[in-house]
């Protein structure tokens, strides 16, 4: 479990009322009455995320090749469940989701993050933006993000990402332009779109993923989201637009060090262009 230093808590909190910080949360279970210490712990939280790292990866992804089923490579990661496609020139990647919700929050930080983007898989560039949620202290938090190589800096920009919100993500290129953007259209004050510019991104794959995103201490348990669903998924490699299926393709099951299952993708959907992510276990 990663917690942040107690005199970085303390001075996170002295500052708050300085700067005038609020950052709403998605939880239930902040009531009115502690609604400031609900916004304390919210800016805690937000803090400790510019430390994560969400689809960072130095080396290869692949722990292990299970099997190979009509060209279908099924593989396994220690932090991603979903799909990847693998290629070169990616240019665009998107899908849409229902934003899943959290149970079970106790006392251990835990947290789920759910993207689209290009690279990461196989390279240590990544382009990417999603949402997140975060268990601390008790209560649930979610977030809209963005990532961007080769500052690899989380961007949190909404805080009132919630169960059920309508979710559309994409990363676009244009050369070596990038705009990424995430649409909430149940809260739009989570939705943004940034333009950033990486000359030596390696724009190798395209992603699909929940993941169980990494902190100083290791990989953080994951939370327990029931099940995401990735939908109306489009990718373009070259000039050549299509859905997950339309390239080369791995499956990608998270496991944890002693090989058992954490989080589970199913097969693509008969178009190609989606698939659900079943959370097994913690760690």
């Amino acid at each position: 479990m990663h917690r942040l230093p107690r005199f970085l808590l303390l001075s996170l909190i002295a500052v708050l009322p300085v700067l005038g910080i609020t950052i709403g949360t998605g939880s239930a279970n902040a009531s009115p009455a502690g609604g400031h210490n609900a916004a304390q712990a919210a800016a805690i939280a937000r803090a400790a995320i510019k430390g994560l790292s969400i689809g960072q990866h130095d080396t290869d992804q692949r722990t292990g090749v299970t099997s190979q089923v009509a060209g279908l490579t099924q593989v396994q990661s220690t932090n991603w469940s979903g799909y990847a496609d693998t290629g070169s020139s990616f240019s665009k990647v998107t899908a849409t989701w229902k934003e899943p919700s959290a149970t079970g929050c106790g006392s251990t930080t835990s947290l789920a993050a759910f993207w689209v983007g290009i690279d990461g898989y196989s390279s240590s560039s990544v382009e990417q933006d999603g949402t997140l949620i975060e268990c601390y202290l008790g209560t649930v938090y979610q977030f809209s993000w963005w990532e961007m190589y080769p500052t690899n800096s989380i961007q949190t920009v909404g805080g009132s990402v919630a169960a059920g919100d309508t979710i559309s993500a994409s990363v676009v290129r244009s050369g070596t332009s990038y705009t990424l953007a995430v649409t909430d259209s149940t809260h739009p004050a989570n939705s943004f779109s940034t333009r950033q510019t990486c000359s030596s991104c390696a724009n190798s794959s395209a992603e699909w993923i929940a993941e169980a995103p990494s902190g100083s201490a290791g990989v953080y348990p994951l939370t327990d989201f029931g099940t995401w669903t990735a939908s109306s998924a489009t990718v373009t490699e070259g000039s050549t637009t299509g859905v997950i299926s339309s390239f080369t393709d791995d499956e990608i099951t998270m496991i944890d060090s002693s090989s058992h299952v954490k989080a589970q993708p199913s097969a693509l959907n008969a178009g190609g262009n989606g698939f659900s992510v079943a959370w097994e276990r913690a760690s």
